[in-house]
């Protein structure tokens, strides 16, 4: 199991437990990872805690062993990663994460399916898929424009920089930020309170607040759009080349540099 839950005291806490791979996601974890939630709900937690073991949350997808010649990007995006951001997105109570270090593609999406989201101010925030001939997805275009606006967005595409953690909530990215060595404490005596205040009236708000998000494009039609864009470049050369230089640990050389 690369995905671990526990229930204590009202509290469900759903760990990403691959931290030799920064915590990439596979299908077979993100099929994990929705049935913890499942169970979470089952339970009748009254809060849900969501991180990643060891320096990172999670890198994104894990593409290690992805032929890039016969990669069906949409169908993961469209029929494996989306059913799970939406079951995480609404989940029947308050939900938190707490991040560090890579925070990134589909493990950008997991924390944008989550309410609450501390972040420590090391965390690694952005779109580094430049090298792989793949774009932003699981919710992030949706995300980096309302909050950051087309200018800030394209430039985090285009040059594939990262964010750090204090940087993306000065920016107005996720809740908080804090110093890596106290995110922890922090973190847990917040999701603590929030397990024994009004869930009711938090679920109230949540609902209220996803209401106002999604009745504009909003990030679920902007995510069926990411889908589609990337089922489309994965059938592209620089998509391919973008896996195989990954994979061999090399630079990737795309375009008009390779002919």
């Amino acid at each position: 199991m690369t995905v671990e839950l526990t229930i204590a005291d009202d509290i469900a806490e759903v760990v990403l437990n691959a931290p030799a791979k920064l915590n990439a996601v596979d299908e077979t974890a993100l099929a994990e990872l929705a049935a913890a939630y499942a169970e979470a709900e089952a339970a009748g937690v009254r809060a849900l805690l969501l991180r990643g073991e060891g320096r990172a949350f999670s890198a994104g997808r894990d593409i290690s062993q992805v032929d890039p010649a016969t990669d069906d990007a949409r169908g993961y995006l469209a029929d494996v990663v989306t059913p799970v951001l939406r079951r995480m997105a609404g989940f029947p109570a308050p939900t938190f994460a707490m991040a560090t270090g890579a925070c990134l593609g589909v493990g950008l999406g997991l924390l944008i399916a989550t309410d609450v989201v501390y972040v420590a101010d090391t965390a690694k925030i952005g779109s580094p898929f430049a090298n792989l001939g793949a774009t932003l997805d699981s919710g992030g275009h949706a995300l980096f424009f309302e909050r950051l606006g087309a200018h800030r967005t394209l430039d985090l595409v285009y040059t594939g920089e990262l964010m750090s953690g204090a940087e993306a909530v000065a920016s107005g990215l996720f809740s908080r930020v804090v110093p890596a060595g106290e995110l922890d404490t922090f973190t847990r005596e917040r999701v603590a309170r929030v397990a024994q205040g009004p869930t009711g009236a938090f679920l109230a708000s949540k609902e209220l607040v996803q209401s106002l998000r999604d009745e504009r494009i909003g990030l679920w039609a902007s995510l069926d759009d990411e889908n589609e864009a990337q089922g489309a470049l994965c059938l592209s050369d620089d998509y391919r080349e973008g896996f195989a230089a990954f994979q061999q640990k090399r630079r990737p050389v795309f375009g008009a540099a390779r002919a």
